[in-house]
């Protein structure tokens, strides 16, 4: 529903926009350049999505071997002493703890179709325990502010653009986005925690939370004291090693579990297909609203202002031009995607602001779908501070994404 509303508004705005450009600045190129783009954009589309094929194909394949092969279940047993801890109402032991730590577990790997409905499981089963139908109970918010951080080890469909869009190295980006994605879920678990009273001084929370803090934080040190020449070398090599590596373990585990590695990815490779097919009219839906606003310029009136009132801070504003993919990102992914994908196209797929546009797509995700998907699948209304949470959790990872994409890329 939000998307429909957004993509209206981009068709309406864009028409206001040009008749005045027209009206009142005798502007007569603007109408021809607003069918072009939505002729232009639709061939983008339909190239972006048949591109995807080969290499949506590839990464669900690999997907499917570690899924068969247990990664996800070595993975969920290793995040679930945490759980523990943030989720006190709920029973030890219980079974939401596995639908839980699996959904997180499949968010991480990127493996969004295997993701969703465990996630709606665990709502359910989290409904089972919730003594007010109607209210989302404390363990239900921390959950779906897990869910909206977007805290993904692999983001796959943002490489697979990059590639698609002729980038030196599709995986450049990995890195930042998973300095930011933790960013975001960080600050998303502490924030509920203050609302919850939760005590994250546990040995447990510290152990998990802490460790994984002060790596990261060692990362981003050790980057800046690289040489701007040799960071991007540096940042860019990790990040293949780190992928390939994902890559050997996922086929070594299914090895030993003797899992049919080769059907296995046969198996999900045909997903790949399918999921590149199935994404063609969403793709060219928003890609042509999001070229009609920017040819209209509309999109430029708003990124201009946007300069103007940081510059006046003293403040770089180069971050502002990707800045629209993250207030589009918790109203809708495809918006936001489409925008990614438009800032690509339009200053480079390599450039700081398509790097950026990344960054921000891969930081977070779409809060206000996933309230609405997670919640009204079991017939929450009274939210409590679920939305509030969650929003901030964006805003860090926002932040995040803009500091970190300086370090790599500015």
């Amino acid at each position: 529903m939000v998307l429909n509303y957004i993509w209206i508004a981009f068709f309406v705005i864009a028409f206001i926009v040009a008749l005045i450009k027209l009206i009142f600045f005798g502007d007569i190129s603007v109408f021809p350049a607003i069918m072009n783009s939505t002729f232009d954009n639709a061939k983008l589309g339909f190239e972006l999505s048949l591109g995807l094929t080969g290499i949506m194909t590839l990464w669900l394949g690999i997907m499917k071997v570690g899924e068969k092969g247990g990664a996800i279940n070595y993975l969920s047993r290793a995040i679930s002493p945490l759980f523990n801890k943030l989720f006190p109402d709920i029973p030890k032991n219980h079974p939401v703890h596995g639908s839980m730590v699996m959904n997180i577990a499949a968010n991480m790997l990127g493996l969004d179709n295997a993701a969703t409905p465990l996630g709606l499981k665990a709502m359910t089963e989290l409904q089972e325990l919730n003594s007010k139908k109607d209210t989302a109970s404390n363990p239900m918010i921390m959950f779906l502010v897990l869910n909206t951080s977007g805290l993904t080890l692999i983001p796959i469909s943002i490489m697979v653009f990059r590639a698609q869009l002729l980038a030196a190295d599709p995986s450049d980006i990995f890195i930042p986005i998973l300095l930011s994605t933790f960013v975001s879920t960080l600050i998303g678990i502490i924030t509920v925690s203050i609302f919850q009273k939760i005590n994250l001084l546990q040995k447990e929370v510290l152990l998990y939370l802490g460790g994984i803090t002060v790596l990261l934080t060692g990362i981003i040190y050790g980057f800046t004291l690289l040489s701007a020449s040799s960071l991007n070398t540096v940042s860019t090599t990790a990040a293949n090693v780190i992928l390939f590596t994902i890559i050997i373990v996922f086929i070594l585990i299914a090895l030993r579990k003797k899992i049919n590695i080769y059907d296995s990815f046969i198996e999900g490779a045909k997903g790949g297909f399918k999921v590149a097919i199935k994404i063609i009219p969403f793709l060219i839906a928003i890609l042509v609203s999001v070229g009609v606003f920017r040819a209209s310029g509309a999109l430029d009136a708003m990124i201009d202002g946007m300069k103007w009132l940081f510059a006046l801070t003293g403040m770089d504003t180069s971050w502002v031009d990707a800045f629209p993919v993250a207030l589009m990102k918790p109203l809708s992914g495809s918006g936001a995607r489409g925008l990614m994908l438009d800032t690509m196209n339009t200053y480079g797929a390599d450039s700081f602001v398509g790097r950026l546009a990344c960054t921000f797509q891969g930081a977070t995700d779409t809060t206000f779908y996933i309230i609405a998907v997670y919640f009204g699948s079991i017939g929450i209304k009274n939210t409590r501070y679920a939305v509030t949470a969650g929003l901030i959790a964006d805003l860090a990872g926002v932040i995040a994404a803009i500091f970190v994409a300086y370090l790599f890329f500015g």
